[in-house]
């Protein structure tokens, strides 16, 4: 056991590995990466993520990069879009497989009629190789093949099956277009995963413990959509590459050897999270963060999730933004009066990066 970690010490490792003590003026792709990937089901959430962690970001150099093709939007862990280097998302993919084989039987599976899995995915492939099609267009040639099926569940079991990058001009800043599919070779370029197996599952451990850790086992396992990663977190601690801490209440953590925990009492401003960032959204250990009474008041039905404020390090608020691009922060806890200014400052800001980069 290599000491003990408090719920202070906890919270702000988190925030310096992601960037929310201070903004840094690096590249964008480096930050994304750092941040092993941004959700982006919400196409402007990842600029919202590198806006918060940024100084000076400018939405044009992420455009520039998926147009680049150099960062994908593509459904990776969980099944949910990520928006990541591609060439992460090249050894990612297969290693999210497991868990979108899962949503066809247990979502998809039931609703075919005359369709089987492993046929949509051959017709798939085939009208989509060396082409593009709109997740509509892709829709409507499957079910004419199997008129009996919904076009929708025939799209989702192709989305499922096959690497589809959500090419631009969907996911771009001003991009309002529909999601439109491209196979993942066809759009980046022919090639081998970097890492596979076990070796890629090692490598995803580093990734979130270098940029969520430290973690317990269900808090890796929670993000990845990923079970049974205890042994190979065993295996890299018998490595001497992990080390294990006792965390609050006594909990179990782990994180990469060498790598600072940061003193509980560090400064923590005022930051504007992203819609579903990834230091609230699927965390198990999100009690590092976020109060349970106020986590409570962000669960919906169809599990949205908006951008939150940090107050302290904490999340305290929720913010939206209006048509003029005017940020508006609604608390969900009670803050003092200078922490209330503190958030302002920061809608003040986010309102005037809308309005240097109006929405087309």
């Amino acid at each position: 056991m290599a000491g003990e970690v408090t719920l202070g010490q906890w919270n702000r490792t988190l925030l310096a590995r992601q960037h929310l003590l201070s903004r840094v003026d690096e590249d964008a792709v480096e930050v994304l990466d750092r941040c092993v990937g941004l959700q982006s089901q919400d196409p402007r959430a990842a600029f919202y993520g590198l806006w918060s962690r940024i100084d000076g970001f400018d939405p044009a150099e992420l455009d520039d990069l998926m147009t680049d093709r150099e960062v994908v939007r593509m459904a990776l862990l969980r099944s949910t879009v990520f928006l990541m280097d591609s060439q992460d998302a090249r050894w990612v993919r297969p290693l999210a497989q497991a868990a979108m084989e899962g949503e066809v039987r247990s979502n998809h599976l039931r609703r075919l009629v005359d369709a089987t899995a492993p046929e949509i995915t051959a017709h798939a492939r085939e009208l989509l190789s060396g082409g593009a099609l709109t997740a509509r267009e892709l829709g409507q040639k499957l079910v004419a093949r199997w008129p009996d099926d919904a076009p929708s569940t025939l799209t989702a079991v192709a989305r499922c099956t096959l690497p589809l990058v959500q090419v631009p001009p969907r996911g771009l800043w001003n991009g309002h277009a529909t999601a439109t599919y491209r196979l993942f070779d066809d759009w980046v370029g022919p090639g081998e995963p970097a890492v596979v197996g076990d070796e890629a599952r090692k490598d995803l451990i580093r990734l979130y413990l270098r940029g969520f850790g430290p973690s317990t086992i269900k808090g890796i396992q929670t993000w990845a959509g990923m079970t049974r990663l205890r042994p190979l977190v065993e295996a890299m601690e018998a490595d001497w590459e992990l080390n294990r801490f006792r965390g609050p209440d006594g909990v179990e953590l782990f994180d990469l050897d060498g790598i600072d925990i940061i003193d509980a009492d560090e400064p923590a401003p005022a930051r504007l999270l992203a819609p579903f960032d990834n230091v609230v959204t699927a965390q198990a250990d999100r009690r590092r963060i976020i109060d349970d009474e106020v986590y409570a008041q962000l669960v919906t039905p169809n599990g949205l999730m908006p951008g939150l404020g940090l107050v302290d390090g904490r999340v305290v608020a929720r913010w939206s933004a209006d048509d003029t691009g005017a940020v508006r922060i609604e608390p969900l806890a009670a803050v003092s009066a200078s922490d209330a200014r503190a958030l302002d400052d920061e809608a003040q800001r986010l309102t005037e990066f809308h309005r240097a980069h109006p929405a087309g």
